[in-house]
């Protein structure tokens, strides 16, 4: 297992698209539920304990060898917005062409046969873990970072944060980050049935109406 690797797939310079998505914080900031740091870490807390573990769960439960076509199902019954379900597809389809190109396996190529569309973006991120010589745990800590990293860093854009007090948020939410991450391999190790499930219907709600703004910085 290559601790390299690791760094490599987590970095935010890794071309899988993430930068233009704010995970949900442009509308949070313009309903005002996102300001400063302190609401920033409520925001990323809520989010890495709904979104983050069933999506860390997916990643984990695919670098584990379960089947991702059936996980992409998963997925799909998991993600109850169509904005999310678009997203989820469109970063999925943008990790796999990285991927492909960074770490080629059968596997990766499988999947982007029957899924050209793209896959959910955790299934695929999962599977580049693999491909990468990674493992569940590994793919768990990188969904579940991703979550909270994408909003941090759009916060920063959005409200001139910071960097500091946003590099702040995430180290002192590196303990519960460990935690789902953990949670999540251990799902993943028990098969789809137990992968959790865990909603955030806010982060749905202000999906769909963000869809449909005429301007807006992020993409999701």
């Amino acid at each position: 297992m290559s601790r390299a690797a690791l760094l490599v797939l987590a970095d935010g310079r890794f071309p899988a698209g993430g930068h233009a998505h704010s995970g949900g914080a442009e509308p949070a900031v313009a309903e005002g539920r996102v300001r400063d740091a302190d609401s920033l870490a409520t925001f990323c807390r809520g989010r890495l304990h709904t979104a983050g573990l069933t999506a860390a769960a997916l990643a984990a439960a695919a670098a584990h060898g379960l089947d991702p076509l059936a996980l992409d199902e998963a997925a799909d019954a998991r993600t109850p917005s169509p904005a999310l379900r678009a997203t989820a597809r469109k970063l999925g389809r943008q990790m796999m062409r990285a991927a492909r190109a960074t770490w080629p396996s059968s596997e990766l190529d499988a999947l982007a046969a029957v899924r050209p569309r793209g896959a959910h973006q955790p299934v695929v991120l999962g599977l580049t873990a693999r491909s990468a010589g990674l493992g569940p745990e590994d793919a768990a800590h990188c969904a579940a970072y991703e979550t909270v990293s994408g909003p941090a860093t759009a916060v920063v854009r959005l409200l001139s944060l910071d960097p500091f007090h946003a590099s702040a948020v995430l180290a002192r939410l590196a303990p519960e980050l460990d935690r789902v991450a953990e949670q999540a391999a251990e799902a993943a190790r028990q098969g789809i049935d137990a992968l959790p499930a865990a909603s955030a219907p806010l982060l749905d709600i202000t999906a769909e109406a963000h869809a449909a703004w005429p301007v807006r910085l992020f993409a999701s």
